[in-house]
């Protein structure tokens, strides 16, 4: 799978997410729509080990969203990424697959950072934002 997202400060703008400290420590991840590939998708981020991840909310087995329940990844012991679906569990520093059906395979990455107490994704060739605000031509009428 690609490595979605370019370095921060490398040309994309930020898109917020949160207050950097709403993502605490192997807690619940904060959901986002995006665009991968031209499509809608869901997308993810949670603070792990101190640091901020982000990744497509799709399993790399069978393309379809990990949740359990909104925005809980983590397994019982917060440890790993797992698909709700599949058992397919995942690192969550890098997103490999560390067990079940998915082996060698990886969640897509976002590239998220905080700044300024913010924490930001940042959109690449794969992930876009999704364009809000566009308005259609009204329908013809009879």
């Amino acid at each position: 799978m690609p490595e979605a997202g370019p370095a921060p400060g490398m040309g994309a703008a930020a898109q917020p997410l949160c207050a950097a400290a709403d993502l605490v420590e192997r807690g619940k991840a904060v959901l986002f729509d995006v665009l991968l590939w031209g499509q809608p998708a869901r997308a993810f981020a949670l603070r792990f080990d101190g640091r901020l991840v982000a990744y497509i909310n799709r399993c790399a087995h069978v393309p379809v969203e990990m949740d359990w329940q909104p925005g809980e990844f983590l397994d019982q012991d917060k440890r790993w990424i797992v698909c709700s679906i599949h058992g397919a569990s995942y690192e969550p520093a890098d997103g490999h697959c560390v067990g079940g059906p998915c082996l060698r395979s990886k969640l897509i990455r976002v590239t998220v950072a905080e700044q300024a107490g913010q924490a930001c994704w940042y959109p690449s060739t794969d992930v876009r934002p999704v364009v809000t605000g566009v308005i259609s031509a009204p329908e013809s009428l009879p």
